[in-house]
């Protein structure tokens, strides 16, 4: 029974992990990555659509993001999203397709961006280790109740210790790529 609770503990760690990427990967670095427009929706016939199910996006260029639309029809309320999500660049549309250059950053928007990074790996670690309180909330419930012994309730702590440590130091990391990524210039 406890195992299932450690596996359960485990598989909530690495949602933590992964949601953590997710955050990460939408800030921008001053280089071109389609991850930037992720986070876009269009009106598109009156219902509300991720821009990346309604056009290519492309990187032609370390600094440049090419959208170019499945219906050229929709390449107005495209450029109206990407003005409207304060993302700080300016379509170019030449009625095909719409260009996006990604500004330089500044050495104070680097800083900015950097402590948001790691702000992000403190709120994944924050949700690691809520994970491993609920675990072993759990496991003294199920020692408690009979359904496991004292020694196995210890055993069961230290493992889940040791996935709570694996997955704060894999969420470190990632953050520390990502100031890392941000502050080169």
């Amino acid at each position: 029974m406890s195992s299932d609770i450690t596996e359960n503990a485990e598989m909530s760690m690495d949602e933590a992990v992964d949601a953590v990427k997710v955050r990460l990967q939408k800030i921008r670095t001053g280089k071109a990555t389609p991850a930037i427009l992720d986070g876009i929706t269009v009106e598109y016939y009156g219902a509300p659509t991720p821009l990346k199910q309604l056009a290519t996006i492309t990187v032609p260029e370390a600094r440049q993001l090419l959208v170019k639309p499945f219906d050229r029809a929709v390449i107005g309320d495209i450029e109206r999203a990407i003005h409207a999500s304060n993302l700080g660049m300016n379509p170019s549309n030449d009625g095909m397709m719409i260009r996006l250059s990604v500004p330089e950053l500044t050495g104070e928007r680097r800083t900015e961006l950097g402590k948001q990074a790691r702000d992000f790996g403190e709120e994944g670690k924050i949700a690691v280790r809520r994970v491993r309180q609920e675990a072993n909330d759990g496991l003294k419930k199920e020692e408690k109740d009979g359904d496991i012994t004292e020694d196995e309730l210890h055993k069961d702590r230290d493992a889940v210790q040791k996935l709570t440590d694996k997955y704060c130091t894999l969420i470190e990391d990632i953050a520390v790529a990502k100031q890392k990524e941000i502050t080169e210039l």
